[in-house]
């Protein structure tokens, strides 16, 4: 089932991803790589006329990312512009080079010629625009110079170009040793508007103002939207300690710090950066400038509120319990009813740990919209809706419930809720069995384009909505016999989903699992035996049912046994009624082996009542099967004909090939054995169909390579063509029944007493 993530309740410091930085005590001030950046938007203006459409649009897109980024190289600042127009990349390196070269004056003479682009009736740039407004920072931090420090500034320039000099040097040199072919086209893979990386960051100075606000907002967008592209945590810490170094008061680095220790699940740390965010976020002033006289306490509520939900991530419940009481004390006594909306809802998520309550819940969907917080009152009936999903509510009613949550996103364009939504429909279409309708959720949501304006070109599409919806596509194409696709679908998920972030454990499960089933159908016990203890790593309850289902497959009865009514208790004591049904099938198995035919009978019938209690369907289904081989032992074989066309439509339209083959094989069974007494003629008939279905079953079987599987229906199509005396159809199948039985080892169990 998809996880309404928690995190997502409340974050103080983030609106669609951006950090709002409202206090940094460094101004903005004139260095040598902005002095270049000058020269281009001076060779710019003149060259407007000789610039052609395509070029201007890509020195366009170009100036936003120069102007809001950190300092580069000279070097890479040309790479840059020769991509967008070579002849303006040549114009602005002798300008500088003459600038550089020159003396004093002409660097004094640069800005004063820079004041003319705003003069006239039809100034080339416009002073409210992103580029004017650049100009006149630029112009008033280098009026605001005193005569040494306009000299520092022209020393720095001369070194700056001399860098870049000496660099081409030794580019030349190197050009000698290596193709030229190789050197083409390098920087076309760099994209400016993207992530910075590690080496673009280095800085051996303080960062100003709009830099700092623009780098913070830009690997906070990143680590919302997509972790993969932001700094490393490491890196990411050693600049935020930069930050820190030359302004210890910035909160909102702190923030960020938090953040960033949170993708290493470093508790110590976020709770440092945490409540420094909020003590710098006091005592800087910030709070109480926009909010009045209220500020300091807010400061404190939404403190405690953040410390709860940080010890509810990592699973401190009873000092997560602490902190929530103190922020709902503080909250009541300011009379902040948005903050006891926030407290609600984590309350909820901590009572759920101890009983299943919808009442706050409910209370909490209802004030929300009440006081207009949709993105709160559309989180709760998320959750509402996953909670009656397992408490086994009409899937028609959870839809119209999703429904009325989809209205809320695209009124508000809560375009992370409505991903959130998706993939919520195709966890509970899982559940129900319905494979179809799950696999038609997971592609919608894979196809559609995120409404929100995420920065630096970076789509939503690394959430955790995306993680579950790949990982159910992943599995859905593995119960398909299609190994490949969900192969490369893991790829794509370990790619996008590194092992260190946050939601690598979805992939990690599920690729165990389907590794698991696989060698499960091969016959290879002991490799998916040393898959649980990795299984069990990401999930203990998932872990044990497996460990179980290998010890069956290596007749272990009275072992699996003992481990199964012990995961059996743990179930039903957390409800996890979708395990317990499994559990019992399970059981019901161990029983036939064991010839106690009479004994699994009861187990069967309460796994069904169970499975039609919480509108199971697959599992309600499967269960009928069970029960129909069950009939067939008994020696009721028509019975178990008759209630098999309950089932078996369910499993061929949503079911595993691996069901689907089960399922036709023990159509087969009961086919045979419904015929002994029949006439001769109509006895030929059931025969020859029972051939037919054992042919699908063969087939399917084949598709997941179940060696076990295809050895048994081999074993019986032998025996049927032999009865129908077809001699040449028999030896073939027993030659290849022959190979089978020499790869595989024996069962140990009649033929008869193994259903799946």
């Amino acid at each position: 089932m998809a996880s309404v993530h928690e995190s997502l309740y409340f974050n103080p410091m983030l609106t669609n991803g951006v950090v709002h930085a409202n206090v940094f005590g460094v101004r903005d001030w004139v260095t040598p790589h902005k002095m270049a950046l000058l020269v281009l938007l001076s060779e710019l203006g003149r060259a407007g006329p000789q610039l052609g459409l395509l070029e201007r649009r890509r020195l366009n897109r170009l100036l936003l990312p120069l102007l809001q980024g950190p300092d580069m190289a000279l070097s890479r600042l040309r790479k840059a512009i020769e991509e967008c127009c070579p002849h303006l990349a040549g114009s602005v390196h002798i300008r500088l080079k003459l600038m550089a070269e020159g003396e004093l004056k002409d660097m004094e003479q640069f800005f004063d010629d820079l004041s003319d682009s705003f003069s006239g009736t039809e100034p080339e740039v416009h002073k409210t625009s992103v580029v004017g407004l650049f100009l006149r920072h630029m112009i008033l931090a280098y009026n605001k110079l005193s005569f040494s420090q306009v000299y520092k500034l022209y020393t720095a320039l001369q070194q700056y170009f001399q860098k870049d000099e000496k660099k081409d040097g030794a580019d030349e040199n190197e050009m000698e040793l290596t193709n030229p072919e190789e050197l083409d086209g390098k920087m076309e893979k760099e994209e400016l508007d993207g992530p910075l990386r590690e080496e673009e960051i280095a800085c051996s100075g303080p960062l100003s103002q709009k830099q700092a606000e623009y780098f913070l907002s830009q690997q906070a967008s990143l680590l919302k939207n997509d972790e993969t592209k932001a700094l490393a945590p490491a890196s990411l810490q050693k600049e935020l300690n930069n930050l820190l170094k030359f302004n210890p008061d910035f909160a909102e680095a702190h923030y960020l710090s938090y953040l960033n220790s949170l993708r290493v699940q470093d508790v110590f740390s976020s709770t440092h950066s945490l409540l420094h965010y909020f003590d710098r976020l006091i005592l800087t002033g910030a709070e109480s400038k926009s909010n009045g006289d209220e500020g300091y306490g807010r400061s404190l509520r939404y403190a405690a509120l953040n410390l709860a939900a940080l010890h509810c991530r990592f699973g401190h419940y009873q000092q997560a319990e602490l902190a929530l009481q103190e922020a709902i004390r503080i909250a009541q006594e300011s009379n902040d009813h948005v903050c006891l909306q926030h407290c609600l809802s984590w309350l909820y998520i901590l009572e759920q740990k101890i009983f299943d309550s919808c009442v706050l819940l409910e209370h909490s969907v209802n004030k929300s919209l009440h006081f207009g917080l949709p993105y709160l009152a559309s989180l709760g009936i998320q959750s509402l809706v996953q909670q009656r999903a397992f408490a086994g509510k009409a899937a028609n009613k959870l839809m119209d419930a999703l429904k009325d949550s989809d209205l809320l996103h695209w009124k508000h364009s809560l375009s992370e809720l409505i991903d959130i939504s998706i993939a919520q429909k195709t966890a509970i279409w899982r559940l129900y069995g319905r494979s179809t309708m799950a696999l038609q959720q997971a592609q919608t949501l894979l196809s559609m384009n995120s409404l929100e304006a995420v920065n630096v070109g970076v789509q939503q599409n690394n959430t955790e909505s995306f993680a579950v919806v790949l990982c159910h596509l992943a599995e859905l194409h593995a119960e398909q016999g299609y190994f490949a696709a969900a192969s490369e679908i893991l790829k794509h998920l370990k790619e996008r989903f590194p092992p260190n972030s946050q939601h690598a454990q979805l992939w990690m499960l599920f690729d165990q699992k389907i590794q698991f089933e696989r060698a499960m159908n091969d016959g290879r016990y002991h490799v998916a035996d040393s898959l649980v203890a990795g299984i069990t790593a990401l999930n203990s309850i998932e872990g044990v049912y497996r460990k179980a289902i290998v010890l069956k497959a290596q007749n272990q009865m009275s072992e699996a046994h003992k481990l199964l009514q012990k995961l059996l208790v743990h179930c039903q004591k957390i409800k996890n009624t979708e395990m317990v049904i499994r559990v019992l099938l399970c059981m019901a198995e161990l029983y036939w082996r064991s010839s106690c035919h009479t004994i699994a009978l009861p187990v069967l019938l309460q796994a069904l009542a169970l499975a039609r209690e919480y509108s199971l369907q697959y599992l309600a289904s499967e269960t009928v099967l069970n029960l129909a081989f069950s009939q067939l032992i008994l020696g009721i074989p028509e019975q178990a004909l008759n209630i098999l066309h309950m089932a078996i439509e369910p499993v061929l339209a949503h079911g595993a090939v691996l069901d689907k083959g089960c399922a036709m094989f023990l159509v087969a069974k009961c086919q045979v054995a419904s015929a002994a007494s029949y006439t001769p003629q109509k006895k030929i008939e059931a025969l020859e169909s029972a051939i037919l279905n054992l042919n699908e079953a063969k087939a399917y079987f084949a598709k997941v390579d179940c060696k076990e599987q295809l050895r048994d229906v081999l074993y019986f199509q032998a025996r049927l063509f032999h009865t129908l005396g077809r001699t040449q159809e028999r030896n073939k199948c027993a030659m290849l029944f022959r190979q089978l039985h020499q790869e595989l080892p024996a069962h140990g169990v009649p033929l008869i007493n193994a259903f799946k």
